[in-house]
């Protein structure tokens, strides 16, 4: 009797290869045959799951942001339950955007893989929707966070935006500099930044 193949499993296994190539060879290597290859599966059974090159990518792009969201929302329930002001609140921000930062082997790959992907995002036209949807998504959540943390200081809607987008690029940093130079952007040296700022931003 043929063993029977989960499918959702093997597109798990599929797009796991994906993110081990772009991890250590960068996204220019990813094929149908090195992915294969990778994986442990013909080129064939690649092919069964994902039309192309293009449908493999797209995929796997969503499927890496859905993870860092999935983190993100599980750990926003802990900053709104937090008293304002508070040092645990302060903590449950820290411990949210965490979860951006490579600061384990999990989060390094998706951290990775991510920066990966939205970088060719500007370039390749069939990932520019998911490209927006990352950024959407997780601007959503920052703004979350600002929102627990900012007081309104009478300019409302602006001054949130900009403290926003200020954290946001505060966080993609951290996350090129961690990526690029982990000798020197070492994990307590993201958490030293990430509080600093944090407590900027609570006055």
């Amino acid at each position: 009797m043929p063993k029977i193949v989960d499918a959702e499993a093997r597109r798990a296994e599929i797009v796991e290869a994906v993110f081990r190539i772009i991890a250590v060879d960068g996204l220019e290597r990813v094929s149908l045959r090195e992915v294969a290859g990778e994986a442990g599966l013909a080129v064939g059974s690649v092919r069964h799951y994902f039309a192309g090159s293009n449908e493999l990518l797209r995929f796997s792009f969503a499927t890496v942001v859905d993870r860092i969201l999935v983190r993100l929302t599980a750990a926003l329930p802990a900053v709104a339950a937090s008293e304002p002001g508070s040092g645990g609140r302060h903590e449950a921000v820290l411990t949210l955007l965490g979860e951006f930062l490579p600061l384990d082997e999990e989060r390094a790959v998706d951290a990775c893989v991510w920066m990966a992907f939205k970088n060719a995002a500007r370039l390749r036209p069939y990932l520019a929707a998911e490209g927006d949807r990352s950024h959407r998504e997780v601007a959503a959540v920052v703004g979350q966070v600002i929102t627990a943390l900012v007081s309104d200081d009478g300019d409302g809607h602006h001054s949130l935006t900009v403290e926003a987008e200020r954290l946001l690029a505060t966080l993609d940093g951290l996350c090129m500099h961690a990526l690029l130079q982990p000798a020197w952007m070492t994990a307590q040296m993201c958490h030293d930044v990430l509080d600093r700022h944090v407590r900027s931003l609570a006055g």
